[in-house]
């Protein structure tokens, strides 16, 4: 049984449990936004040709790309979050792990941690649901540096009743990832990473399918990402700057599934690619300017449900080129974020930034705002989405946290 979070998941989980489970409202309510509002799902028309237009709203037919476990694709970093969620060629801290670890290889610091707390679906209510993300890196010598992180996404607590509404049994679903990588330099401009990562996925453990006489397990995968940096100052008149452009392809790998039927989704696999670009106006003022690119390497669904079908490595590549409306359509799963950070003295830092997927394939769109501090060894980094559509996001009204602490030399071995 797949728990592939999109509409077709949500009418496929629904037909399973509704005999044997009836959700409290709250819970319900829990499961419904985080299905629809996080894979980008609208409330649209669903349909054949992703070209066409619904013919009272005039909007774009919608055909989003679902995928299991879409807890990996937040972004876990206040100071990207606060930069419209860019991050692929920002330059390194803690938190470049979940964008593009290769450019740790470029890190100031010796070693440096970081703790993000991300509150979920506040707008509702609700206080057990949220992302924790705990970071680190540390530098091995000049050339190469391994990075830890852990995530953890709890979404609180459900209550499982049968047909009448008596309590069954009570569960707290969470989901974490755990991911080690290494990055070191080729040259003096170039660098590479490789990411290992563990991911499981509890959502309803123990309880029964109904009519097939299967139990519901834990979600297990593994996955990689390979991350390429590319960094060089780039003089523009008087002014100092520093160009990075960044590569990376994240969460390849083995399908999930929650029971031992053959059918096993998809991980949030992605290609990303990022360019930032710093300039340091003067001695106390510094000025970045970055964007991304994304495109999830999943297969674009179709009505048949064929796309499931294929093995990794062939949704991997088909999903260049199987939309069905062909490139305009392929062309329509790209998101861009776009972000700006001004630092003052290296202590004091404003960003904001804004972030775009089409209307056929989530309609995702808002715009970010956050702030930075930094005091010695410690940084506190805030951001703040607004809602730019009426479309419902979980992070709305939410502030979000990172504090991070950077050390100097802790006795990194000198290359000889």
């Amino acid at each position: 049984m797949g728990y592939t979070f999109g509409k077709a998941y949500l009418i496929h989980t629904f037909a399973i449990f509704k005999n044997t489970f009836n959700l409290m409202r709250r819970e319900f309510i829990l499961l419904f936004i985080i299905c629809f509002s996080f894979a980008g799902t609208t409330f649209g028309q669903q349909c054949t040709d992703a070209d066409s237009r619904h013919p009272i709203t005039g909007e774009f037919c919608l055909r989003s790309i679902s995928t299991a476990v879409p807890f990996l694709r937040i972004v876990p970093s206040s100071r990207g979050a606060a930069m419209g969620d860019v991050g692929i060629a920002l330059s390194p801290d803690a938190n470049s792990l979940h964008f593009n670890a290769s450019t740790l290889a470029f890190a100031e610091k010796d070693m440096s941690m970081a703790l993000t707390f991300t509150p979920w679906l506040r707008a509702l209510g609700l206080n057990d649901v949220y992302l924790a993300y705990l970071s680190g890196y540390r530098k091995l010598n000049d050339l190469q540096t391994v990075g830890l992180s852990l995530r953890y996404f709890s979404l609180g607590s459900i209550q499982f009743t049968d047909n009448d509404g008596n309590l069954l049994s009570q569960g707290r679903p969470y989901e974490f990832e755990l991911a080690g990588a290494f990055a070191r330099k080729l040259t003096e401009k170039f660098s590479a990473s490789i990411t290992g990562k563990f991911i499981y996925s509890d959502l309803a453990s123990g309880q029964q399918v109904p009519g097939q006489g299967q139990t519901i397990e834990a979600g297990v995968a593994g996955a990689a990402d390979v991350g390429f940096t590319y960094e060089s100052p780039l003089n523009v008149g008087d002014l100092d700057s520093d160009l990075r452009l960044g590569l990376a392809f994240t969460n390849i790998g083995s399908k999930i599934t929650y029971t031992n039927s053959i059918n096993r989704d998809f991980l949030p696999a992605n290609i990303g690619l990022g360019a930032a670009w710093k300039v340091n106006m003067d001695k106390y003022n510094t000025i970045t300017a970055a964007i991304d690119f994304n495109k999830l390497m999943v297969p674009t669904p179709v009505a048949s449900g064929a796309h499931l079908d294929q093995s990794v490595i062939s949704g991997l590549l088909s999903s260049f080129g199987d939309a069905p409306s062909g490139g305009g359509e392929e062309l329509r799963e790209v998101m861009y974020s776009i972000g700006a950070e001004y630092w003052y003295d290296n202590q004091f830092a404003v960003r904001a930034g804004y972030f775009n997927e089409h209307q056929s394939k989530g309609n995702r769109k808002y715009m970010t705002v956050g702030l930075g501090l930094k005091y010695n060894v410690f940084g506190l980094d805030l951001s703040y989405l607004v809602p730019t559509t009426s479309q419902q996001n979980p992070l709305d009204n939410t502030l979000r946290f990172t504090l991070t602490f950077d050390f100097g030399e802790v006795g990194v071995i000198a290359d000889e």
